[in-house]
Parts: structure tokens; sequence; C-alpha cells
């Protein structure tokens, strides 16, 4: 048998997926493994390190490009958070990528970098005001989800983890980005408890107790939507999926 010379052997490594669902696989491995740090665990300590974390991980899963998206979180119980600068690439942040916001009137508590907070930083505050239990807000553009909004087809919970991690997902009307309305629409649609809010034709919104949280559920957000996708491509609908077990307890994805 022959031996292919090495030039043959690295193209051949390198040779991308002949097909479209074999493509998409690869690129749903690579998206669920960006989510991890090297050592399997998410980071502790420092919310900026955590949210520093998170940037970099949602770049490579392809839920946002360029600066693109902004990321926020607090300790529990507390009227101040920190918030991603206007402009930031969210895989390069580090602790000066940050401006520390006063929730209650978004007034400006730590700027020692110079820089001003995200444009949507009225999204971030008004989710912390409607939702105590909150302490992380991911605002992302995930282009399935996007795409599932524009031709109006919802997103269906197809797995266990999308019902458990995302529960439902709310949409609001679209607003120009950095409207204030982007946050008070956000608000009133998640102050049900709904952690997952469509903004129509812009991102999503999605909130959590914990950064490493609404990291996931932004993660399975994305993921559930290519399901949809894949389901409407076949000219499959999807069947509801049974969701009388999240009513236990000790119910887990």
């Amino acid at each position: 048998m022959g031996v292919l010379p090495p030039r043959a052997l690295r193209h051949r490594h390198h040779r991308r997926p002949s097909d479209a669902a074999a493509q998409a696989r690869d690129q749903e491995g690579a998206s669920l493994a960006a989510s991890g740090s090297a050592s399997g665990l998410y980071p502790t300590g420092d919310l900026r390190d955590q949210l520093a974390h998170a940037g970099r991980a949602v770049v490579q899963a392809g839920l946002v490009v360029g600066s693109g998206g902004n990321l926020s979180a607090r300790a529990p119980g507390a009227d101040e958070c920190w918030v991603t600068a206007a402009g930031t690439w969210l895989d390069r942040l580090d602790r000066g990528s940050f401006v520390r916001i006063r929730i209650i009137d978004g007034a400006t508590l730590d700027n020692s970098a110079g820089v001003a907070p995200s444009s949507e930083v009225a999204l971030h505050l008004a989710t912390y005001r409607a939702r105590p239990d909150v302490n992380a807000v991911v605002h992302l553009h995930p282009q399935t989800v996007l795409l599932l909004d524009a031709v109006g087809a919802p997103i269906r919970l197809a797995t266990t983890d999308h019902a458990f991690y995302l529960r439902r997902v709310a949409t609001t009307p679209f607003v120009p980005p950095g409207h204030p309305d982007v946050g008070t629409l956000a608000a009133a649609a998640c102050a049900d408890g709904t952690n997952c809010v469509i903004l129509s034709r812009h991102g999503c919104s999605v909130a959590a107790d914990s950064v490493e949280l609404a990291h996931k559920r932004a993660m399975y957000l994305e993921e559930a939507a290519r399901l949809t996708y894949r389901a409407l491509a076949l000219a499959i609908a999807l069947p509801s999926l049974p969701t009388d077990w999240l009513d236990d307890p000790l119910a887990t994805a």
C-alpha cells in the first residue's frame, strides 16, 4: 500500500468536512469545548476575570464577532456591577476593560481605565433592577438565534439540556441598539423569571445567578436554535419535549 507524502498528509488532516452536517457537528464540538478553562473548571474569584473567560469562550464559539456584545456581573445582592466598556472585543478583555456602575441610578463608581461603559449598559441595569436574583447578564449576537427570529420561527427546546437550563425563551419587539427601550422591554420580559430573551433582529440577553450559568445558558440557546434550524431544513416539526419532570426538586439535565 502506498504512503502519502508529508505534504499530502497535512492537507488531509486539515481538510474540512465534505458535508454540511459533519461541518456543523465539528463546529458545535469546538463551541462546547471552548466553554471550559484549561483545568476543566470555571474560574472563580474576581468577577472581571470570570467575565473575561466567558468573553473569550463565546467569541471562540462564534456567538459574537468584533466588538459586538457586552457582559456584566455583580456580587449577590450588590447595588453595583462591572460592565464591559464601550468598544471592547470580548475575546480581549482584562480587568481594565470594565467599568463599575451603580445599579440604582447608573452612576459610574470606578473608571480608573478612563473608558465609557457599553452603549447597552441600560439593558444590564434594567435587568438587575427587575430581577434581584440575577448576578450576571450576557448580551450576545448568536447568528442562528437571530436567523430564526428574522424568519419568524420560534426556537424549540429539543433536549433535556435545553429544557433544564433555558426553561422558556421570550422575544421583545425590534428596538434600535442603544435605545433605552432595549433595556425596558428586556426587563419586562424577564420579570416573570424568564432567563433567555431574544432582542428581535439584534441579539439575546441571558441572565443567571452566576457568570458560569449565564454563559452556559447562552451556549444552550444557540444550540437549541441550531437544532431547530436543522429540523426546519428537513421539513420536520420538532415535537414538544415533556417538561413535568422539571418540577422535581432533584431534576437535572
